[in-house]
């Protein structure tokens, strides 16, 4: 099964080591992912950099992110799923962050797992493999 990376993971490698490096050698027979909803998340934090500095640094690692995963797009199927996916959680009362509904969805949609640090919020979400990275 391959896997669609959450930006939490990124955001915590860069910010605080998060081994990322160990957890993708040891999956070098599964297809890892990134989202473009997990793009536009970390271009937003490029952006919102409170210098420029800090922003040359971002904008860096961004990039060097971009070359190194391939990008699934936002497909008809996970239109689908995101849809049943939000009106089942509303349901039950049981919400989830809206950026992060599209990423599971996405990981469900393909028959990916979701690499996360925030196992709790995506862990509401029926269907949702979740591998907690941190």
């Amino acid at each position: 099964m391959g896997v669609l990376i959450d930006a939490s993971v990124l955001i915590g490698w860069e910010r605080a080591g998060v081994e990322l490096d160990a957890r993708v050698r040891g999956r070098e027979e599964d297809a890892l992912f990134l989202s473009v909803i997990t793009v536009s998340e970390l271009l937003h934090g490029v952006h919102r950099a409170a210098d420029r500095s800090r922003r040359a640094r971002r904008s860096a690692f961004v990039e060097g992110v971009l070359d190194a995963f391939p990008l699934l797009p936002i497909d008809v199927p996970t239109a689908r799923l995101h849809a049943e996916l939000w009106a089942e959680l509303v349901s039950t009362g049981e919400m989830i962050g809206a950026h992060d509904l599209w990423l599971a969805a996405a990981a469900v949609a393909h028959d990916l797992s979701l690499a996360t640090l925030n196992e709790r919020e995506f862990g509401l979400v029926p269907g949702l493999e979740v591998e907690d990275w941190s």
